[in-house]
């Protein structure tokens, strides 16, 4: 494999757009996060809330049942509509196309919620991320892969990527396998780790932001967060999966010197968000 390119700040600014002085939250674009089963609440919380964050002009989140009060309770800034089961999701109906659609964080494994994945994927037409139990559910049901539209993002974990292109002996072996797969499918693959690597067919990108503090629970849902809503505001894929990784990255660099790696936590990848923003455009 030649080296990868190298995602930087000059890199970055090649495609960052400054937000227009004259906009308003309808053309910062509309997306929905499906998230969220019971005990899982939090990854639908931090996906929604970076999504946000990410300067997203309006947010939905379709969740279970239980999720609603959680949800109302801890970001009014989002709206909700909720699946007609109380602890997982069965059935993905909304009244509304947005621009894009992060899908997967926390929402299990559940037989009813594999169904609603397959029927959601053979009628959506949104820009998409999956990541988390959706990719799980895919890689138990490889023919669904073909339902998945061209140039989604796929946010995968060493052991998810795994579970989608099968092992690997060496690291050429996953990369090989990896392009392979994107090559096949058309889609962009967000190798999570240390660093990350975004796979978009042939080329690969290397991230150059984060450090050890971003090894915590909730990291990858704020990723999927960020990604969507950056599609949503009108990034193409891969420039929104090159901002998305070096704006989450960028986080812990800037929350390192007050945090330390331990105390570091999901949380503070949105708390830091802002300013890592500030330091693109500055």
């Amino acid at each position: 494999m030649k080296s990868p390119y190298l995602i930087t700040k000059e890199e970055i600014l090649k495609f960052y757009k400054s937000v227009n002085p004259l906009t308003h939250k309808g053309l910062q674009g509309h997306a929905v996060i499906i998230a969220g089963s019971y005990g899982k609440i939090g990854a639908a919380v931090l996906a929604s809330k970076s999504c946000l964050k990410a300067g997203t002009g309006l947010v939905t989140t379709f969740t279970p049942k239980c999720g609603y009060q959680i949800l109302q309770v801890s970001i009014p800034e989002v709206m909700v509509i909720t699946d007609e089961n109380a602890n997982f999701i069965t059935h993905i109906h909304m009244p509304l196309i947005p621009k894009a659609i992060g899908i997967g964080p926390g929402i299990g494994q559940e037989l009813g919620t594999q169904k609603a994945l397959f029927e959601f994927l053979r009628t959506n037409a949104s820009a998409l991320v999956l990541d988390a139990d959706a990719l799980n559910i895919l890689s138990e049901n490889k023919s669904w892969l073909e339902l998945v539209p061209e140039n989604t993002i796929l946010t995968p974990h060493h052991k998810e990527l795994e579970r989608l292109i099968g092992q690997w002996d060496s690291e050429s072996e996953k990369f090989q396998k990896a392009i392979a797969f994107s090559e096949q499918y058309k889609v962009i693959i967000v190798m999570k780790g240390a660093p990350t690597f975004i796979i978009n067919q042939t080329k690969v990108y290397q991230n150059t932001t984060g450090n050890a503090a971003l090894a915590t629970a909730g990291s990858g849902d704020i990723l999927t967060g960020i990604i969507t809503g950056l599609l949503a505001q009108g990034h193409e894929p891969c420039e929104a999966a090159k901002l998305g990784v070096f704006l989450h990255g960028l986080t812990a660099d800037i929350a390192l010197p007050q945090n330390g790696y331990q105390s570091f936590i999901a949380s503070n990848i949105i708390e830091n968000l802002g300013k890592a923003f500030l330091n693109i455009e500055n």
